[in-house]
């Protein structure tokens, strides 16, 4: 029943925060649930890597609480977990950060918590629930909660970036929505059986090609959308960066995964159908992605905007190496999962630090950071290159194997373009970094131009504390993984590339 608890806790946090009308009660509640949920996300994930053979590359048990409904693998335990802890970790942040921004209006902390709560609970939802017309509803209750956080702070940019986000995402959600359909009758041409994951591997191979490869192409299309991969993408620097930073911290560190997860969740369904060959052109896909955002970034002015196109870039990444044929590739593209969510949530609590500091996104108008606000100054910089994938930490690593995988496996025109991408996209991210940390303000009047050489106020303890936990785990997963991890990993590659 671990798993029911996994759903209810947020939900019963939800509610709890929209009817108690005692100051920082949605707060506490809020930080409670998913504390809570953490500890069970962990336990699910320790008892499914428990539950595998180490070193033979079977499949670990899964955690079963609804049979044909609700139960979590290997890969939806580590979704799962790192759901809980972005979400853990954005709720902590956000506890003096949403004080600081509703100073004037507290009493909204009421609807940001209980919009928050709903929004953890979908996606929390999306791994654990194997039939994958249910999945596509949370997928939508995801957009739904979350545009009314990425609206919260009543901008007209806000608002404009809610819309687009909707708009678009909806738009995906009905070709998708057609895809899965098409994935339902390409299962009962095949002779019927349970429509979950499990149950379409195991008669993939005599799915119609014909309807196998225009379900996958239109949900690839359809979630592509929701993920952000390019040419799909223009939402999501808007939505990404207009949101209150806790919430970006969600929506680019585990949001956007989550919902590749299920195209993820397909692939090995279409490798073992005949419409196999389909797979070949999965690296274009992602390529794409990290290409348009990898120039992207030389040319962006919004330094929010800068971590939301390296969300881009890192998506193509990830479907790049699920699509390579090999186990290390796999075991790359989840290794990636983990050190970008990590890491990219990081980057954003850093991002939303220094626009504490000086309440401007402009990247133009920073300069100087470490004189005025060195915390601030010390985890962008640190976030950027660990975003960008500096040695030795997390993301150098998981981009390292994912590139070791592709040379060994002779894929050499796209680990060398992969590769080529990822350069330039370090450079423009620690070009930007760079000149907001240290550079010299061009103008000595400093206040009448908008680069105020004054301290910055404090920042909110909750937030240092989140700063300082989401560096340290950046610094140690590069130089650490625990073995459990490490196992739970091998286990979901494992399955996933038989």
């Amino acid at each position: 029943m671990i798993l029911l608890a996994l759903l209810v806790v947020p939900l019963v946090a939800a509610g709890l925060s929209a009817a108690i009308p005692v100051r920082r009660a949605a707060q506490t509640v809020t930080v409670l649930s998913s504390v809570t949920t953490l500890i069970l996300a962990s336990i699910v994930a320790m008892r499914v890597a428990a539950g595998g053979v180490e070193g033979t590359g079977a499949t670990a048990s899964p955690v079963i609480a609804i049979p044909g409904f609700l139960s979590a693998d290997a890969l939806s335990a580590l979704i799962t977990g790192l759901v809980a802890f972005v979400s853990a970790a954005a709720a902590i942040y956000s506890w003096g950060y949403m004080e600081h921004t509703c100073a004037q209006h507290p009493g909204r902390l009421r609807l940001y918590y209980a919009n928050y709560n709903v929004f953890v609970f979908a996606m929390l939802a999306i791994p654990l629930v194997v039939e994958p017309t249910l999945v596509w509803i949370f997928v939508e209750l995801t957009t739904l909660s979350s545009a009314l956080l990425v609206s919260f702070e009543d901008t007209r940019e806000a608002l404009e970036a809610a819309w687009k986000y909707v708009t678009l995402s909806l738009m995906g959600a009905g070709i998708a929505l057609l895809g899965l359909l098409m994935l339902f009758s390409a299962l009962e041409a095949a002779g019927g059986g349970t429509y979950t994951w499990a149950g379409l591997l195991a008669i993939a191979p005599h799915m119609p090609a014909p309807l196998i490869a225009t379900a996958f192409l239109l949900i690839l299309v359809g979630f592509g959308t929701k993920v952000g991969l390019a040419p799909l993408h223009t939402w999501l620097p808007d939505a990404h960066s207009q949101a209150p930073s806790p919430v970006c911290a969600v929506l680019s560190g585990i949001e956007t995964t989550s919902v590749l997860y299920v195209i993820l969740r397909l692939l090995p369904v279409v490798r073992a159908s005949p419409a196999s060959t389909l797979i070949h052109w999965m690296p274009v896909v992602g390529l794409v992605s990290v290409g348009v955002a990898a120039f992207l970034l030389l040319q962006v002015r919004d330094y929010k905007r800068l971590f939301a196109f390296s969300t881009v870039e890192h998506m193509g990444i990830i479907l790049v190496a699920a699509s390579l044929g090999s186990a290390a590739a796999h075991y790359g593209a989840l290794y990636q999962i983990l050190c970008h969510t990590v890491t990219k949530s990081f980057c954003f609590f850093a991002a939303g630090a220094a626009l504490l500091s000086v309440t401007t996104r402009e990247i133009a108008s920073v300069r100087g950071l470490i004189r005025r606000a060195p915390t601030a100054a010390a985890t962008l910089l640190l976030g950027g290159l660990a975003i960008g994938g500096a040695p030795p930490l997390a993301v150098f690593l998981s981009e390292f194997s994912i590139l070791k995988a592709g040379f060994a496996e002779g894929q050499y025109v796209i680990a060398g373009l992969l590769a080529a991408f990822i350069a330039v996209a370090f450079f423009g991210i620690l070009l930007h970094i760079n000149r907001m940390v240290f550079g010299a303000a061009p103008d000595p009047r400093g206040e009448e131009t908008g680069h105020s050489t004054a301290a910055a106020p404090p920042l909110p303890l909750s937030c240092r504390a989140m700063l300082i936990v989401g560096g340290a785990l950046v610094v140690l997963l590069g130089l650490y993984l625990p073995a459990r991890l490490d196992d739970l990993l091998r286990l979901a590659a494992g399955a996933w590339s038989r």
